[in-house]
């Protein structure tokens, strides 16, 4: 293709030759007959003919190669070729556009615009963008474009971003080529795109945007308009343009996202916040369209996105890794806008405020603008006089609304305007601390009139303690208030409705968080300062008397109530748990509570009747709401923060662990509902099927990385499922699976967690539950069974490639001989002190008792035992007698199955040796393979460790790996097998012997291939 590409250009300078020449021939010929020169004439016709020569030679080159070469390997099978194919092609269109730039070449790229491979598409992309760049190709591309533009603008979409942006770009191209070009549904395809969480594909979809709508078409006569109407900025139409687009785009709630997209290519635009005040302030003006109450809420929002925008430079939560760095340049633009729309919204806030005091909306959203001040500017620039005009519009507005969303605006508003950092906050603070005596005045007033009317009081009277109550409350959130000592009127209106039943629940929930709040804000006192036992004390009685009445309300008939009191205990709990003594703070050790049992009960209770509720009872708890999906999701999401409030307590140790048992358990629940539903034939692309298996392995996820650690539990919870899983037969008969069967599917899900020599054990256990049937079975409801058996033994196998012996110093590796310290007696080590670690641990898992590591020895050596050591061949060991009577009996699950594995072997060997004791040492190595157990070498009969010695030695000697033929010949002649024995036929030309430690018995195994 690079070879094509050089043509290509020596045929265009061979092009632009031929035209020179020929306009040279022109103009000589032209010349009157006196002063034409024949010889030129005749040396530019041979010059013409020559060049002609040249470029049909050429073209008859890049045709070769273009058919030979191009057609066959533009869809070539890599993906690599064809992307160089599409990048060449579209460097020869460019570069020689008259003879390449026509339908038969165009065809090509509009083909592989629909490649499966992202990389070719996108070369395809930039191709075409490269030529429609160049305005003067568009009547030849006018064709390509009709044909090809629905796949092109359907690419906005591709799932590659890289590929959806460059497609947008080329939308974008094409319109500026040709308005046409594009309908009013293609253009609508990029528009939703702005909202994108990706932001180069969002800032694209702006970008054409801005080129559709946002661009001025005759700045004059805007400009003109704009003054005859009195306004300092032409932008009037178009910002409301942007408006009418954000409300029309019904994404209402994403206005940050919109300006995020047009910020690169609009800035001008969004940044005039002049215009938009005007647009808010002014009256219209005659022959002008209002804007009506929902235009100027998006307005307003708009607004406030462009300013957070401008102060904060960088994108919305959502897009992007999170803030970047930014260059001086932009530093410098930064400072330059917020110094800009401070000194304008200094003077301009007021004013707005003054107008929708009313709107609760359009106030919450206009308090958050003070949050951008550079609040430096009200002193530099003697603005104070603007300053209490704003505290005193924040003041009414906070006497005006109890809504929860202005409060904690005003009260975040006076929390920053309050910095200790700016010459200001003594002025405000002084207008925050009148506005709190007035209201903690009101407040106690209420509710002396409250309490003395009790069940008489009227409407009133209950409005007056909630509203003043809910300001405290929103005030308390963010500003330390204890001075006043709200707590003790709170508690009063707590008391009282617990006693009388009749205290209306948004009281008794405003109380509950206010006093919570006064509680932190005395910690935070305590904690910074140097308390005296006096000031611990205090507190110690105050988060007593709070906890009592959080734990009372949990019996509330109200469910607002309830939850709010539960969501507030666990949060103290965890407050002031064993880790608040953390960091050197022993001293805070009398406000440490450790949760009675009690107390720990009534939690839970409440986590299981409020969390885990069928769908149906949820519904019903929603009061008659109307069960749409904005309901349910709200719902799930308060019963998601109930259910993690309690488990950080789990977490934290504060509340015992068996409390998670309860929780785990409807993870057990909810598959016995499927049983119930669907039987053994269970759906296994089903969404409920896939929800308790990635439930399951969430689930697995919290065993950690320490396999050691969690050791017994795993293979304990392996246990349990197999039991459970073949706990009840079908009906229908034993060629039927077991009811529970499909619970293996999600046990499989915990294979992960068993160490490799535990799968084994394990496998040998579920095996004794199967029948021969059962393994030879292939249809899809056995399939669980047949996923988990695979599960088991993926990896099992792994430990026989560790070459050990278990009992001598010098059975190492056959190459270990060579100066190299031998590997094997520091892995048996570590395996072995890892196993009796595992095993001789006394924690809190409920183990009945310790396993004693079992001594590697063979199997011979084990025959000279005394007689008193041996196990009786004829009880079965781990019996209940022995269990109760025997102390060293007392162990796990998992050791009681290595020990009945080690015994099994035990008996084999002993039968064996008993049987051949007469044959003295044969001199044939033979392996004696079983089904399920690893392969032993019983053959050797050796009466000590030493004889058994200096049978590896023998063995180190003789046998190497990757012996010569001449070697294995006669290796193989001295080694003949028996072929009698079955058990000990050698099919493999090659002889190889391992020793390994088999983790399930002690004894030295090896086998040979």
């Amino acid at each position: 293709m690079k070879l094509m590409t050089a043509l290509v250009n020596v045929a265009l300078n061979l092009s632009i030759h031929q035209d020179n020449t020929q306009r040279q021939y022109e103009a000589e010929r032209n010349k009157i007959a006196g002063k034409r020169a024949n010889e030129k004439l005749e040396l530019l016709l041979q010059k013409r003919k020559e060049l002609q020569e040249n470029q049909d030679e050429i073209e008859n080159m890049m045709n070769s190669i273009f058919k030979g070469i191009f057609v066959h390997r533009y869809r070539d099978a890599i993906a690599e070729i064809r992307a160089i194919c599409i990048e060449e092609i579209g460097v020869w269109m460019k570069m020689y556009s008259d003879a390449f730039l026509n339908d038969s070449y165009l065809k090509y790229v509009g083909w592989t615009l629909h490649d499966r491979q992202g990389e070719v598409r996108l070369k395809c992309l930039k191709a075409l963008q490269n030529l429609y760049t160049n305005r003067e190709l568009f009547p030849k591309l006018e064709l390509f474009t009709n044909r090809f533009k629905d796949r092109i603008v359907s690419m906005t979409l591709d799932k590659e971003y890289d590929v959806a942006v460059e497609a947008i770009r080329l939308v974008t191209l094409i319109l500026q080529g040709s308005e046409d070009a594009l309908s009013n549904e293609d253009c609508e395809n990029v528009y939703h795109l702005v909202y994108s969480a990706h932001r180069p594909v969002a800032v694209a979809a702006g970008e054409f945007l801005h080129r559709k709508l946002f661009s001025r078409h005759d700045p004059q006569a805007e400009e003109a308009l704009a003054k005859r109407r009195g306004r300092s900025s032409p932008n009037g139409n178009l910002i409301r343009m942007l408006v009418l687009f954000f409300l029309e785009s019904e994404l209402h709630e994403h206005a940050a996202y919109l300006v995020d997209s047009l910020w690169e290519s609009s800035q001008e635009l969004l940044k005039d916040w002049e215009c938009m005040t005007e647009l808010l302030l002014e009256e219209p003006v005659q022959g002008e369209e209002v804007l009506s109450d929902r235009q100027e809420s998006a307005l307003i929002e708009l607004t406030v996105c462009t300013i957070r925008q401008a102060a904060e430079a960088h994108p919305p939560v959502g897009r992007g890794t999170g803030k970047r760095v930014l260059t001086a340049k932009e530093r410098k633009t930064q400072i330059d806008d917020k110094t800009k729309l401070t000194e304008h919204f200094i003077m301009a806030l007021p004013m707005l405020l003054s107008k929708y005091q009313a709107d609760s909306e359009k106030v919450a959203n206009l308090l958050q603008i003070p949050q951008f001040f550079d609040l430096d500017v009200y002193s530099a620039g003697r603005m104070e006089k603007h300053l209490d005009a704003l505290l005193k519009q924040i003041r009414l507005v906070v006497e005006k609304h109890i809504e929860t969303d202005v409060l904690e605006a005003c009260s975040k508003t006076y929390s920053i305007l309050c910095s200790e950092e700016y010459t200001i906050m003594n002025r405000v603070d002084i207008a925050r601390s009148q506005l709190i005596d007035e209201m903690t005045d009101r407040f106690a007033h209420s509710v002396e009139e409250l309490l003395q009317e009790a069940e008489e009081a009227d409407d009133d009277d209950i409005y007056n303690v909630l509203s003043t109550l809910k300001r405290l409350t929103a005030f308390h959130n963010a500003h330390d208030l204890t001075r006043w000592d709200l707590f003790g009127n709170c508690y009063r209106l707590l008391k009282a409705g617990i006693e009388q039943g009749s205290m209306p629940e948004q009281i008794a929930v405003q109380a509950l968080q206010c006093s919570h709040y006064s509680i932190l804000w005395q910690l935070v006192k305590i904690t910074e300062g140097a308390p005296t036992k006096d000031d611990l004390v205090a507190l110690r009685r105050v988060v007593k008397s709070f906890l009592a009445v959080c734990q009372q309300c949990l019996s509330n008939v109200n469910t607002p109530v309830k939850e709010q009191a539960f969501m507030l205990l666990c949060d103290l709990l965890m407050i002031f748990s064993h880790q608040l003594v953390s960091g050197g703070r022993e001293g805070l050790q009398p406000l440490v509570f450790n949760p009675d049992s009690t107390l720990q009960n009534e939690l839970l209770n409440f986590v299981l009747d409020h969390v885990f509720i069928d769908q149906d009872d949820e519904s019903q708890s929603m009061e008659g709401d109307e069960e749409d999906e904005a309901n349910k999701i709200e719902a799930l999401h308060k019963r998601r923060n109930l259910l993690a409030a309690f488990c950080k307590l789990i977490i934290y140790d504060i509340v015992d662990m068996p409390a998670a048992a309860d929780i785990f358990k409807h993870y057990m629940k909810l598959f016995n509902e499927l049983l119930q539903d669907q039987g053994p034939n269970l759906d296994r692309t089903s969404s409920h099927v896939s929800g308790i298996k990635e439930l399951a392995r969430r689930f697995a996820l919290t065993f950690g990385l320490d396999q050691i650690k969690t050791r017994e539990a795993v293979a304990t919870l392996h246990k349990d499922g197999i039991e459970f899983a073949f706990k009840y037969q079908n009906p229908r008969g034993p060629e039927f699976p077991p009811i529970n069967l499909a619970f293996l599917e999600v046990l499989s899900e915990f294979s992960s967690k068993l160490i490799r020599q535990d799968k084994k054990t394990v496998h040998s256990y579920l095996e004794k539950f199967m029948s021969e049937s059962m393994s030879e079975r292939r249809e899809d409801v056995w399939l669980p069974l047949i996923s988990y058996r695979n599960s088991l033994l993926t990896g099992g196998d792994e430990d026989h490639m560790s070459v050990t012996s278990g009992s001598s110093s010098k059975t190492g590796s056959v190459r270990s001989k060579k100066g190299r310290p031998p590997l094997h007696k520091k892995r048996i080590e570590e395996e072995s002190s890892v196993e009796g670690s595992w095993m001789m641990r006394n924690d809190t898992l409920p183990t009945p008792g310790a396993l004693q590591t079992p001594q590697l020895t063979s199997t011979v050596l084990r025959e000279n035992r005394p007689a008193e050591h041996m196990p009786d061949p004829d009880s079965e060991p781990g019996s209940e007698n022995d269990f109760v009577h025997n102390p060293q009996m007392q162990m796990s699950w998992l050791g009681q199955q290595k020990m009945e594995e080690v015994n099994r072997k035990d008996r084999t060997g002993m039968n064996y040796i008993k049987s051949r004791s007469n044959q003295g040492v044969r001199q044939t190595v033979r392996g004696l393979m079983e089904d399920d157990a690893e392969p032993i070498f019983e053959d050797v009969m050796m009466s000590s460790r030493g004889q058994l010695e200096d049978m590896n030695e023998e063995f180190e000697d003789t046998m190497v790996i990757d012996l010569p033929p001449s070697r294995n010949r006669r290796e193989r002649a001295e080694l003949r097998p028996d072929f009698f024995d079955s058990a000990a036929m050698i099919e493999d030309e090659s002889v190889s012997i391992r020793f390994s430690l088999s983790p399930f018995g002690p004894g030295a195994r090896f086998w040979v291939n």
